[in-house]
């Protein structure tokens, strides 16, 4: 197959640090956005790009495996047409496990193949709905931290907040309340409590969620659970959204088989465009909701999340706006947001600027 080959794999790593920490689950904490930069270079001079967030909590990779498995994989990929993708998905597929190390890579080959075709991602991958609304996640931490942090972000344009719950049910309650009563009907508000409630209080904890305004509430079982997360479903108490039950397409056919979930939320730092996509469709085959989250992304996986946002069958406000918890980014332009809404397609002529992340590598 003709088409530029691929001549080289390359794992940058970077850190950003936070405003703060984001705090969520049980015990797992985050200061500082250290990811790793993907990149693939062709041999006609075209690199393609994209961002790898490790987090060892829940998918177990750390910037050392992620470099590592790049390394792995990069004697597979030598050689191939940027245009073979059957090819480049069964080397990137040759390995188990590694989400976001495989779905950065899968989005940095998107990348590369669109460059080499004198277009971008934003030809390949813009949807019909270019304006989305975008959700900020709201750490678990002080009430008045989080309150502080709220106000910060509605500022910048922000009018939907994802708050992390499940360590502390009244004192979550009491920041939901004090969230509602501070911006009314002005901001929505959902709830992600990450696999920490019980079959025996989740309908009360989710009744009261309800009772306070919230639209959703995400994973609030352990994903183990999958008799008692159906039977929750099936309650109506309050929607379900699919995260981490929903890691790949396998674990989605699995959930859809037990009817456990409302609203799928897909990742592109763990799913890349491929996988996402197909995701999408089959969310839409069976009739159900659709958002687009984030895994603590700074601007590239930003930038790349927000394209598969804008695709037919998204429904919900999608997680695009953790950037404005992050001191600085890697981009040349700053992504901004007004009255809710983000405009993907006034971001096409954003990128990595070499300066900043010669400051940032680590």
């Amino acid at each position: 197959m003709g088409g530029p080959k691929i001549v080289r794999l390359e794992a940058v790593p970077y850190r950003l640090p936070l405003h703060g920490v984001l705090a969520w689950g049980a015990h797992s904490r985050l200061s500082a956005a250290e990811h790793v930069l993907v990149r693939v270079h062709l041999d006609d001079g075209t690199l393609g790009e994209a961002e790898a967030p490790p987090r060892p909590t829940i998918y177990g990779e750390t910037v050392a495996s992620i470099v590592g498995i790049l390394s792995h994989l990069e004697a597979a990929l030598m050689g191939l047409s940027i245009d073979d993708e059957t090819a480049l998905n069964a080397a990137r597929n040759s390995v188990a496990q590694n989400l976001t190390a495989r779905g950065a890579l899968d989005m940095a080959l998107w990348d590369a193949r669109q460059k080499a075709r004198g277009q971008s991602l934003f030809d390949a991958l813009l949807g019909p709905n270019t304006l989305v609304r975008a959700s900020f996640i709201l750490g678990i931490a002080a009430p008045a931290e989080m309150l502080d942090e709220a106000r910060r972000v509605v500022e910048q344009g922000v009018r939907v907040l994802k708050v992390k719950v499940g360590r502390q049910h009244a004192r979550d309650l009491e920041v939901i309340e004090a969230l509602r009563f501070e911006f009314g009907s002005e901001v929505q508000l959902y709830a992600d409590s990450n696999e920490t409630l019980t079959p025996e209080i989740a309908p009360a904890a989710l009744a009261a969620m309800r009772e306070a305004g919230l639209m959703y509430v995400e994973e609030p079982l352990p994903v183990r659970q999958i008799r008692a997360r159906a039977h929750l479903k099936a309650s109506g108490v309050l929607p379900l959204v699919a995260d981490d039950s929903c890691f790949t397409p396998l674990d989605l056919e699995r959930e859809l088989d037990f009817d456990t979930f409302d609203i799928l939320n897909i990742k592109t730092a763990r799913n890349g465009f491929t996988d996402g996509l197909a995701m999408l469709r089959r969310a839409q085959q069976a009739g159900k909701g659709v958002m687009i989250g984030s895994q603590a992304s700074s601007g590239l996986g930003t930038l790349h999340a927000a394209l598969l946002s804008t695709q037919e069958g998204v429904t919900e406000p999608c997680e695009l706006s953790f950037v404005l918890k992050i001191q600085s980014d890697l981009l040349n332009l700053p992504i901004e947001f007004k009255d809710g809404w983000l405009d993907v397609a006034a971001l096409r002529e954003h990128q990595v600027d070499e300066e900043k992340l010669r400051a940032a590598r680590v």
